[in-house]
């Protein structure tokens, strides 16, 4: 079967770069759908203005994307990736350092959010980004993941990614964030591998 002309194929190159303000809406474009692929995880319903956020205060997308801009006011602290397969967005990923990384934690690098959109996903893609994005900052690294069987996909990702970059030298554990919800939190530090 033929595939569409704007779906890339596992053989086209993989690119990740820092995404710049210019650049920014095609970030701010894919996080709808990252928002709406977690609702099924999360099991979280739109507010009542039909927008995947826990505040009733945004009635539109376009207020949502201000809100989220910070990841651009803030360089060399906040680093927003955009993940591309060939020339097509195919993801991001927003890797944030102190003081924007949970309050609870005590690392230096946190992947705050990690998205590979459908059409991308089977390809060994999301696995190649996550190894080049871990590999542009050394030194100790969480992240964290919802522990339900309904996440048993990103559960098993995660686990086996790891498990590859730091040669299985990780740790994982259940953790309760100040929201009293429950987390798979996953550390490593690549200064050691």
């Amino acid at each position: 079967m033929n595939q569409p002309d704007n779906i890339p194929s596992a053989v086209q190159p993989l690119h990740i770069s820092l995404c710049s303000a210019e650049e920014s809406h095609t970030i701010l474009n894919l996080y709808p759908l990252y928002l709406y692929d977690l609702s099924e995880i999360w099991d979280r319903q739109p507010n009542r203005h039909g927008i995947f956020e826990e505040e009733d205060s945004y009635h539109t997308l376009a207020q949502q994307s201000e809100v989220f801009r910070i990841w651009w006011q803030h360089p060399g602290i906040l680093f927003p990736y955009l993940i591309r397969a060939g020339e097509v967005p195919a993801g991001f990923a927003l890797v944030a350092t102190p003081p924007y990384i949970p309050s609870y934690e005590t690392i230096d690098y946190f992947m705050h959010e990690f998205f590979i959109m459908r059409p991308f996903r089977g390809q060994g893609l999301a696995q190649q980004a996550a190894r080049q994005i871990f590999a542009q900052f050394q030194g100790s690294w969480g992240l964290h993941t919802n522990p339900t069987e309904r996440n048993g996909h990103a559960r098993r990702f995660w686990q086996q990614v790891l498990t590859d970059y730091t040669g299985n030298e990780y740790s994982s554990q259940l953790i309760q964030n100040p929201d009293d919800e429950q987390l798979l939190s996953f550390r490593f530090d690549n200064r050691k591998l």
